[in-house]
């Protein structure tokens, strides 16, 4: 593929590929071309003296120079770059990244894994630009002509490996669950790597309508957790499989400005609206996840509205087929083997949670932007029992004390109906023993079936008469982070999951957790994650594996996890 020189004096090219900042904002009046063709002349000594002799965060007109000409050149030489520190260097000329009417950034990042405060279904409105993400990958392509096609079309293609690490107490395969994401205990685990390919609607401009998509790619152990029944999830029911892939994105949005102060239109397959937390690493404080995330809702299919109602509201609602449901299963059925009191035909949805559901959520940002309340209802319907028909209520808060101090805290009630109750001696020998007769049943999914319920909890002598209940779940986990420096940031992580009914978990029981996590960046491409985590549950629940038919046997367990994420 051939070259193409990057004019010094024309740094909005050069900020499409590093700072997110559009071509058409900058321009100059004579062509330095033949600059640009001496500099690939250059021997290598020459080069090394204008790397030597250029600081592109003091003058950024030479940053083009400093990179040098070829793909891999530019993204060694950008990694170094960027290597200690806290951003990118800034474009002068680049036009404002946020609208003046909407509240000032939360976060940075580095240190932290988001800017503004976490919501999902949108881009963030009046405050999202196309190429604005920093990626060594498009620096790397920029003078390419396939890198210019992508930068004049506004396409991104990103992304990073993540892999981890831990030292548990328990020792089963799979023995760290119900604790998340270091499934297996004392291993080396290749969590995921990730591709985007993504397009953002302008949303900072006010002058016209923009479009854009993302289409995402994951490969490694995490998708155990972003698995949705239907899409390739014959990795994790079928196989059980240690790694796998997934795509938790595919979507298009559509965004206007001429309603209201912006409003989003989001279609496809996207992450759920609500949570602090998220499944793609650099999107989380720590390694782990908390046990309120690790059970909740991950991703929709549907259509998701985002209304900038003004400057401190944000309204949202949607309608998807369930959670983690593929729209197709809507109306697919299967032959039911073994006809029951549960499921009496001799068919039945493959998924009886993937029916239509709805989404209606209002956040309030302060002017300010140190304070921020999200509250949600995500994937309401009937809430008939379904691979992971969750029906989501609850809210996040988030608020800064200081350049240093912040917290972010998460409520949440989740609940299905119709779950068969395993304290039924009919459920438990007519169905749960011969391996048939449910839509989610050994016979039809292998491995990794949504759970029963004990429909009074751990007491097996009232209820046993009732052949199913309603399991209700709750999470409260909070984050309370300092960051003494732009790239360093220590999270205490608390945390009390009720799983009542045993549903989510397969033991009924509370849990408790506290963690500990020191995020370190070496640069905004480079981070690290080492932190310590103990969990305590009411009834053995660590220590296990209910694929393979291990009982648990341990009430708490202690981690040392971390992990490296590495961006290109």
């Amino acid at each position: 593929m051939s070259l193409l020189k990057i004019d010094a004096c024309k740094p909005g090219l050069l900020a499409l590929a590093i700072t997110g900042l559009m071509a058409t904002q900058s321009a100059c009046a004579e062509e330095t071309g033949s600059a640009a063709m001496a500099a690939d002349a250059a021997p290598a000594s020459v080069m090394k003296k204008q790397i030597a002799g250029c600081d592109p965060y003091k003058d950024f007109s030479c940053l083009d120079s400093y990179l040098g000409t070829g793909i891999w050149e530019r993204i060694t030489h950008y990694y170094t770059l960027e290597y200690g520190q806290p951003a990118a260097p800034a474009d002068p000329k680049a036009p404002p990244s946020r609208r003046d009417d909407v509240a000032p950034a939360a976060q940075s990042t580095p240190p932290m894994p988001f800017t503004e405060w976490p919501y999902g279904g949108t881009p963030a409105l009046g405050a999202s630009l196309p190429n604005a993400t920093d990626s060594p990958l498009m620096v790397g392509l920029a003078n390419t002509e396939f890198g210019q096609w992508l930068a004049d079309n506004h396409i991104q293609m990103y992304g990073w490996v993540d892999v981890g690490a831990n030292l548990s107490t328990s020792t089963v395969h799979g023995g760290n669950a119900p604790a998340a994401y270091d499934y297996n205990p004392n291993a080396l685990d290749f969590n995921q790597a990730v591709l985007y390919v993504e397009r953002v609607p302008d949303m900072v401009q006010k002058d016209h309508n923009d479009w854009g998509y993302r289409f995402s790619a994951i490969y490694g152990s995490d998708y155990r957790y972003t698995t949705s029944y239907g899409i390739g999830s014959y990795q994790l029911l079928d196989k059980n499989a240690a790694n796998g892939w997934d795509m938790p994105m595919l979507y298009v949005d559509w965004y206007t400005p001429a309603v209201a102060q912006g409003l989003n239109i989001r279609v496809g397959r996207y992450i759920s609206v609500p949570d602090i937390e998220a499944q793609l690493a650099p999107n989380n404080y720590m390694y782990s996840h908390s046990m309120t995330y690790t059970f909740d809702n991950y991703t929709n299919e549907g259509i998701v509205a985002s209304l900038q109602a003004n400057s401190n509201w944000i309204l949202q609602a949607g309608v998807e087929i369930g959670t983690e449901a593929y729209f197709a299963h809507e109306w697919q059925t299967t032959t039911n083997t073994h006809p029951n009191l549960l499921y009496p035909g001799s068919s039945f949805k493959l998924d009886p949670g993937a029916r239509p559901a709805g989404t209606l959520c209002a956040r309030y940002n302060s002017d300010d932007g140190r304070t921020d309340v999200n509250i949600c209802a995500n994937g309401i319907n009937n809430g008939v029992w379904g691979y992971n028909n969750l029906q989501w209520k609850g809210l996040t808060f988030y608020h800064s004390f200081d350049e240093h101090w912040h917290l972010s805290a998460e409520y949440y009630e989740e609940s299905q109906g119709g779950v068969p109750n395993l304290n039924n001696s009919y459920v438990l020998n007519d169905i749960v023993a011969v391996g048939a007769g449910t839509p989610f049943s050994p016979n039809l999914v292998h491995f990794n079936q949504p759970g029963m319920a004990y429909c009074s909890g751990n007491t097996t002598t009232s209820n046993a008469a009732n052949l199913t209940c309603n399991s209700v779940s709750q999470g409260f986990t909070a984050y309370l982070n300092y960051s003494p420096n732009p790239m360093d940031n220590f999270s205490i992580r608390p945390e009390i999951y009720k799983d009542i009914q045993g549903q989510r978990t397969g033991i009924p029981t509370t849990y408790k957790n506290l963690a500990l996590g020191w995020q370190h960046w070496f640069s905004p491409q480079i981070e690290i994650r080492p932190e310590i985590a103990y969990y305590h549950s009411g009834l053995p629940a660590f220590n296990g594996n209910s694929n393979y038919g291990i009982a648990p046997d341990k009430r708490s367990e202690s981690v040392l996890s971390g992990d490296l994420i590495y961006h290109f």
